[in-house]
């Protein structure tokens, strides 16, 4: 059985169908404060099984022993934690207080119950500033620009040291790059919690009439366009290579992985593709730069593909038909 930290949250909830439908039991452990419990519901509507959820927090060991000593569990995909950039900078504590200092908690209760198996879900922005693009996962880590990347980078170095400490431990540390889209049946998908850090939530709730306009930061950046450029994925692709990494665990060690799709996409190319995927026009507007945002950054992901046959399946244009089939239908997300 796996234990999923995190589960009832945007990528952990499309993460357990993929576990599901691959024949995997799964246990959530979720606090809820990014999740649903209409997100495991519709899980359980997709794959026809029952997904147990516990309402726990990974800093509460008590819960966590209860989950470990009343569950077989063989490893955990670790996704329980803060996510907001902006937050990150106004409330630091409680972001190393929930990343790093829940880790720490996560990793003592799995010690003790005598399970060493754990992928962990980090971030591309562990890179720093200064990375070259595309970013290898041969790159040391970089200058964090806000709290939330340093308490990814921080929690990386953690585990690199408790794996070095104790060859029993097997991780996979899977670095993020921006993950869009949703389940093509419309049931889960991205809802965030006030106002949307990311563009993609936010162009759909703009389009679906919960926002008058997007705001776009900054068009004078080198780019094409000048727009930022990110490389986004489907969050069914990302969700896919969880469970394939969860073949990197046979050995001991760590094991980094960039998933991405190896391609920058800019801000109005991505406004420019939902509409004409959709036939929605999406209105926007231009602002000042935000501080701390990268002109441009890509993965390279040929690692990935090599060690665990993964790859990306989905196109720009199944992101843009599977967000707005979600939001559409959900146009005030898990609330109706």
């Amino acid at each position: 059985m796996i234990l999923v930290t995190g589960g009832a949250g945007y990528i952990g909830s499309h993460t357990v169908v993929e576990l599901l439908q691959a024949g995997r039991e799964v246990v959530v452990i979720d606090n809820l404060c990014n999740g649903s419990q209409e997100a495991v519901r519709r899980v359980e509507r997709i794959t026809g099984k029952v997904v147990p959820l516990v309402e726990g927090d990974i800093r509460d060991r008590h819960a966590l022993d209860a989950v470990f000593a009343e569950h077989a569990i063989e490893a955990v995909i670790h996704f329980a934690g803060l996510k907001a950039v902006g937050e990150s900078v106004a409330k630091p504590l409680a972001y190393y207080d929930n990343n790093v200092n829940g880790t720490l908690v996560l990793c003592e209760a799995m010690a003790a119950a005598g399970v060493h198996r754990l992928i962990f879900s980090s971030s591309a922005t562990v890179y720093g500033s200064e990375a070259p693009v595309p970013y290898l996962e041969s790159m040391p880590r970089g200058s964090t620009s806000n709290p939330y990347g340093t308490s990814k980078a921080m929690v990386e170095k953690v585990l690199e040291d408790l794996a070095a400490a104790d060859e029993r431990w097997s991780m996979a540390l899977l670095r993020y790059f921006n993950p869009i889209g949703a389940h093509p049946s419309g049931l889960i998908g991205e809802d965030p919690q006030g106002i949307p850090n990311n563009l993609m939530p936010f162009i759909a709730q703009v389009a679906v009439g919960r926002r008058d306009e997007l705001a776009i930061f900054g068009n004078d950046y080198p780019t094409a366009d000048g727009t930022c450029e990110r490389d986004y994925l489907h969050v069914v692709d990302l969700a896919v290579g969880h469970l394939k990494a969860l073949k990197a665990l046979e050995a001991p060690g760590v094991s980094v992985y960039n998933l991405g799709t190896g391609q920058g996409i800019s801000v109005l190319e991505m406004v420019k593709s939902f509409t004409r995927v959709t036939g929605v026009e999406v209105p926007y507007r231009f602002g000042a730069r935000r501080p701390g945002d990268l002109p441009a950054f890509w993965a390279d992901a040929a690692k990935a593909e090599r060690e665990l046959g993964w790859s990306t399946e989905r196109s720009l244009d199944d992101m843009m038909a599977d967000t707005w089939r979600w939001q559409s239908a959900n146009p005030k997300g898990y609330a109706g």
